[in-house]
C-alpha cells in the first residue's frame, strides 16, 4: 500500500479521491484550508512551502502519488489573480516540492505518479486567456497574476487549467519527471456536482450557462466518477500513460468536437516529395549508425 497526498481533500473531487484511496488501504495525507491533515492556504508561496514541509514530515518522506485538487472557480465576483496562484502554482509548486520523495519511491520500484486536475473548459469554452497560461508555464507568478488581472475570471479559469495540461505534457515528459520514473498525467473533468459547481450554478451571470451545460449522459458527473479515473492513473495499471489528458466529462468534449483530432493540412505535392525522400533518409541514417560502430 502506498502514501498519497491530495490537496482540496476536504470537499468535492479531492474528498472523493482521498476516500477512495483510503478504502483501498492506502495512506492519504490531505491538504486544505480547513478540515485536513495539513491546513494551509495554497494561494501564497509561504503557504505552499509550509504545506510541503508539513506533508513530508507526516509522510516520513514516503510519497507514491500527488493529486492537487485544490482550486477556485471563475465566478463573476472572483479575483482572477487568485485563480492563477491557487489553481496553477498551488499545484505545480507542491508537485516540485514532492518530486524528490516521488523519485525515491520510483528508485525503490514503487509507483510514483502525479495526476493534475485540468478541465474540459480548455476545449469547450472559447476565448480564454492564452497569455495567462503562457505566463504560468514561464514560471513567473507575478507576470501571470498581472495578465490575469486584466481579464475576467471566467476566462482565466480555463487558462490555469490549460497551463496544467500543458505542464503535464511538457515538464511531465522530461528527464526530471518521467526520466526519474515519475509519471505525470491529468484529468479534464466536465461539470461535476460539487460545492464549487453549486456556486457556479448560483452565479447571477454564469448560472444559466452552467444549467444548460451539454453532456451525452444528460446529467452532471459525480465526484466519485472522477476519483476512480484518478486512482487508475495513479496505479501501475496505467503504466503506459505519460503526459495524457483524460476527459472525464460525460461526453461534452465529444459532442462539441465530433471530428477531433484533425489533421494539419499539407499540400499534396509536399507530402509526395516527403514520401519519396523517406527511403533515402532512412538509408542515410543506417549508414551513419554503422559508421559509429
Amino acid at each position: 500500500m502506498g502514501t498519497y497526498v491530495v490537496t482540496g481533500s476536504a470537499s468535492g473531487i479531492g474528498a472523493a479521491t482521498a476516500d477512495l484511496l483510503r478504502s483501498r488501504g492506502h495512506r492519504v495525507v490531505g491538504v486544505d484550508r480547513a478540515g485536513a491533515d495539513v491546513e494551509r492556504d495554497l494561494a501564497t508561496e509561504t503557504g505552499r512551502r509550509e504545506a510541503v514541509t508539513e506533508v513530508l514530515a507526516l509522510a516520513e518522506d514516503r510519497i507514491n502519488g500527488f493529486v492537487p485538487c485544490a482550486g477556485l472557480a471563475g465566478l463573476s465576483d472572483s479575483d482572477s489573480r487568485l485563480l492563477v496562484s491557487v489553481n496553477y502554482f498551488g499545484a505545480v509548486q507542491l508537485a516540485e516540492g514532492f518530486r524528490p520523495a516521488l523519485k525515491a519511491a520510483a528508485d525503490r520500484g514503487e509507483p510514483a505518479s502525479v495526476v493534475l486536475l485540468s478541465s474540459n473548459s480548455t476545449t469547450c469554452q472559447p476565448g480564454w486567456a492564452r497569455e495567462v497560461a503562457a505566463a504560468c508555464l514561464d514560471r513567473d507568478e507575478e507576470a501571470a497574476r498581472a495578465a490575469a488581472g486584466k481579464r475576467d475570471a471566467v476566462l482565466v479559469y480555463p487558462a490555469t487549467k490549460a497551463a496544467l495540461a500543458w505542464w503535464a505534457r511538457t515538464a511531465g515528459t522530461g528527464r526530471p519527471w518521467i526520466g526519474a520514473g515519475i509519471r505525470v498525467n491529468a484529468v479534464a473533468p466536465g461539470f461535476i456536482t460539487t460545492a464549487m459547481t453549486d456556486r457556479v450554478t448560483a452565479d447571477p451571470v454564469f448560472g444559466s450557462f452552467a444549467k444548460s451545460y451539454p453532456t451525452a449522459l444528460e446529467r452532471p458527473g459525480r465526484p466519485e466518477e472522477v476519483a476512480s479515473v484518478i486512482a487508475f492513473l495513479l496505479s501501475e495499471e496505467s503504466s503506459l500513460l505519460v503526459g495524457s489528458v483524460v476527459h472525464v466529462d460525460g461526453g461534452t468534449d465529444a459532442l462539441l468536437h465530433k471530428r477531433w483530432p484533425r489533421s494539419t493540412y499539407v499540400p499534396k505535392v509536399v507530402m509526395t516529395a516527403a514520401m519519396r525522400a523517406a527511403p533515402f533518409a532512412m538509408s542515410l541514417q543506417r549508414r551513419r549508425r554503422r559508421r559509429r560502430r
